[in-house]
């Protein structure tokens, strides 16, 4: 604070500074020498001399804010430079503690100290009571003096310096430390008015500095208490100051309190530990068997007890939608007691871990032993069992009725991933396998779309197609089903197809007697000479363009009819195309006889089916195609066949000797052969290794036209023989040439009861013969090819009727179709297309020469 004793307008001008019962000691001379206290400086200025006007306000704002925690109210700039007599006397410790930065260090103790007088006169201060008086100097010229202004009770006991001066001269210090402070030397000192005690008269012993009285302040800003500044001896310090202990109480309490709660704590984690030294930790569980706080034998005990009847208990498994038992023993699952004890730990040392083991369970599992080949096995069926496939969204229909079919995902189990989480969870009782679940592609949203504008539409009503003559097709409501379904768009919809064929099956036989057929011309025989019957052109229904509109037809909410669209129909064979066929005169003919009636009414049959067919060129002709089944129901009769390597009989026997016919016929017009089959032993009535057998279904008769001409087949039978002659254009001629009979093997016996199903052979010896074919031009004779073909026969066994009673003579009776023995040519059985067992020279080795389906049989 700076005062002003001058001349000035100050209303304090006549006031003076004095002190009061100053001691004197060595703690108060330091104090004059500004080393600790905070101090009040007053200006001694000369009475003629202006105090300028920065003088007077030299304490700054920032001197005014730094304000300390005992300083009820801040000194503004104003007010430091009114500050009268009695002002001063009535600063108090606090008051002191407000002086900031700018304060400096007081003069040097060799410079004697002035009193300010009432008369604005400075005089020398007595320091002693033996020491002259010093010279007197003008008051302008005076040094300013620091007068300490300490409150009595501050100062502490036997020391003359003022605790709140040393706490101002530290906060100003660490406040701004830029600023030099007291003890700086050469420091600027602010102009400021104060007392100074008297140098005769030094402040003695515990004798308190008496404050000087300066009036009362101006009226200022109300009081800021500021924060604490802490510090050793200052607020909130070590509480060393008398009046300054209780400030640290709550401090001191709550640092006892928590040494005593962790010092406590310690005392249990030391005794808790060591109580549960040895034993399993506290909250553990082995499959729900609570064990925490055992020892390890008594936990292995009580899981035995436990754990090990769950091994023999079924155990619930479900897969996704699917569920099932699994018992574990049988699944080949165990428990390996040492790893499911080693997985249970020791004692945690961890006072977290030990303080939340209070309050919760620690689940470690049972860990198992496994039989890989057994839980596989157990896992496979649960898996067959939990398996299906995606079911896509559908729309299908019942009694005319679109009904919609809701897309299900399909599932699928992994057996190894399944075993390890069967192997893991069975302890519990219930176990739930992870399956993989399959996509569907269509959505519901598709599904509905698909049902509300496709399917519901087209069976509102039937669909009409009307054709000529007013023959009319109805395709109806009901019958939509058969022809619209849906399959997947790939984009979650339903895409429709529509089934034409199975639309043209519906219509197709209602206009039918609109339509007129085409027939192919054909050539007949009239008068022994062929003649050719023209084709005829036909118009039919053109289904694939009448129907073309079909998913709009099934669409429209009207009339939903249509006309039908007719084409002409071209037959196969034009009446030009069988003029160039060249069909005019017989190519080649064979004829065979000796067939029993049966027979000879099997093979009319058959002969009436493949007369007057046209082979064309490049084409190949199948007797079973051809001819079609030959059963009872197309007329035929049981007759004789081989049937086992032996004669028997069965319905359609006898036609190999047709299917024989044929062969040689074809042979000799040149066809080229692509498929036939000789009988297993030879029949006498056929050519050797130039014969065929037949079985319907498994031995056939193929033949293909090598010429530019197409041939005729003509088929002539009476009641003892049947002839086959080739029609066409004669190209070729065709020459035989059989070899000698090699190679014989002599006939077993077979004894069979008496009774139908036994016919008595005497038997044949088997042999091997070769054929060979030589082809020549029939215009120049050059040879075109020459074919050799070996077959081997087996021998005709002799077979035994024998009947309950023996019979006067065991010699066999013939019977049968021209059965030869032998080379003798004498007539031996009818065993008429009995299958044979595969001959064994190469030229006779065909795969239908084995027994066929019918139980080894072949015709004869």
């Amino acid at each position: 604070m700076s005062g002003s004793n001058g001349t000035d307008e100050s209303p304090h001008e006549h006031d003076d500074a004095r002190t009061e019962n100053i001691g004197s000691s060595p703690e108060s001379a330091r104090e004059g020498e500004g080393a600790s206290a905070p101090t009040e400086r007053f200006e001694a200025v000369d009475p003629h001399r202006e105090v300028a006007e920065a003088k007077a306000s030299s304490v700054t704002e920032s001197q005014a804010s730094s304000v300390t925690e005992s300083q009820a109210s801040s000194v503004t700039e104003s007010q430091a430079s009114d500050v009268t007599e009695s002002q001063a006397s009535s600063v108090t410790e606090s008051q002191a503690s407000d002086v900031t930065e700018p304060q400096t260090e007081a003069p040097a103790a060799s410079q004697a100290p002035t009193e300010v007088r009432a008369d604005g006169t400075n005089q020398a201060a007595p320091t002693g009571a033996d020491e002259p008086p010093t010279q007197k100097v003008h008051p302008s010229e005076e040094p300013t003096a620091v007068i300490p202004v300490v409150a009595p009770g501050n100062r502490a006991p036997g020391d003359g310096s003022s605790a709140a001066t040393d706490r101002l001269l530290r906060l100003q210090g660490q406040q701004n430390p830029a600023q030099p402070g007291p003890e700086q030397a050469g420091a600027p000192v602010p102009p400021t008015s104060t007392a100074m005690p008297s140098a005769a008269h030094p402040p003695q012993g515990d004798q308190p500095t008496q404050q000087m009285q300066a009036g009362p302040p101006p009226q200022g800003p109300p009081p800021v208490t500021p924060p604490p500044t802490g510090g050793p001896r200052g607020s909130g310090g070590d509480g060393d100051e008398p009046g300054k202990s209780g400030s640290n109480l709550p401090r001191r309490t709550i640092a006892l309190v928590v040494g005593g709660v962790v010092a406590l704590f310690a005392v249990f984690y030391v005794a808790d530990l060591a109580l549960s030294s040895g034993k399993v930790p506290r909250g553990v569980t082995v499959a729900g068997v609570e064990i925490g706080g055992m020892s390890l034998d008594a936990a292995e005990a009580e899981l035995t007890e436990q754990l090990t009847p769950r091994l023999d208990m079924p155990v619930d498994v479900t897969a996704g939608d699917t569920q099932g038992q699994i018992v574990p023993s049988e699944a080949g699952i165990g428990i390996d007691w040492p790893a499911t004890l080693d997985q249970v730990g020791s004692q945690p040392l961890n006072p977290f871990t030990r303080l939340a083991s209070f309050f919760g369970n620690d689940e470690v599992g049972v860990v198992s032993t496994r039989d890989e080949v057994a839980l596989s096995a157990a896992i496979e069926k649960a898996a067959a069992a939990a398996a299906h496939e995606p079911r896509e969204g559908n729309i299908v229909f019942e009694d005319g009725t679109p009904v919609p079919v809701t897309p299900q995902p399909g599932q699928q189990l992994d057996v190894a991933v399944a075993g390890d989480v069967f192997a893991e969870r069975w302890p519990y009782g219930d176990v739930s396998l992870p399956v993989e679940s399959v996509d569907v592609t269509v959505t519901r949203e598709g599904l509905d779309r698909a049902l509300a504008e496709v399917a519901v539409p087209a069976v509102a009503q039937d669909l009409v197609v009307r054709g000529l003559d007013g023959a009319v097709g109805v395709l109806p409501r009901d019958a939509v089903g058969a022809v619209l379904s849906f399959v997947p768009d790939g984009s979650g919809g339903l895409e429709p197809q529509y089934d034409t064929e199975a639309a043209i099956g519906v219509l197709a036989p209602q206009l039918a007697p609109s339509e007129t057929e085409p027939k192919d011309a054909r050539i007949v025989l009239d008068g022994g000479r062929p003649t050719i019957v023209p084709s005829e052109t036909g118009e039919m229904v053109d289904w694939p363009v009448t129907l073309e509109r079909l998913p709009d037809l099934l669409k429209e909410a009207g009339d939903r009819s249509t006309d039908a669209v007719y084409r002409k129909a071209e037959p196969e064979l034009t009446t030009e195309g069988a003029e160039k066929l060249g069909i005019r005169e017989v190519v080649s003919e064979f004829t065979t006889s000796g067939f029993e009636y049966a027979s000879g009414v099997n093979i009319r049959l058959a002969a009436q089916e493949i007369n007057g067919a046209i082979v064309k060129p490049g084409e190949t002709f199948s007797f079973n195609d051809y001819t079609g089944p030959r059963g009872a129901a197309q007329g035929y009769i049981e007759s004789g066949i081989i049937e086992a390597g032996r004669p028997g009989k069965a319905v359609g026997g006898g036609i190999s000797q047709l299917a024989t016919t044929l062969y040689n016929a074809t042979y000799f017009a040149g066809m080229e052969d692509v498929e036939h089959t000789e009988h297993s032993y030879y029949i006498s009535r056929y050519p050797a290794a130039r014969e065929a057998t037949i079985y319907d279904g498994a031995i056939d008769l193929k033949f293909r036209n090598p010429f530019d001409t197409g041939v005729l087949i003509q088929t002539i039978g009476t009641s003892s023989d049947i002839t086959v002659r080739i029609w066409g254009t004669k190209t070729v001629d065709v020459q035989s040439v059989t070899g000698n009979r090699t190679n014989f093997t002599s006939p077993n016996t077979i004894t069979l009861p008496a009774g139908s199903a036994c016919i008595p052979s005497s038997g044949a010896q088997g042999f091997t013969v070769t054929d060979t074919r030589i082809v020549t031009d029939a215009r120049t004779g050059a040879q075109i090819s020459s074919a050799t073909r070996t077959v081997r026969y087996d021998p005709v066994p002799i077979v035994k009727c024998i009947s309950p009673e023996p019979e006067p003579s065991d010699e066999p009776s013939g019977g049968g179709d021209d059965a030869t023995s032998g080379d003798t040519g004498s007539e031996d059985a009818e065993a008429e297309d009995a299958p044979a067992p595969a001959p064994e020279s190469p030229a006779a080795e065909a795969p239908a020469v084995e027994a066929p389906a019918a139980g080894g049989t072949e015709e004869e």
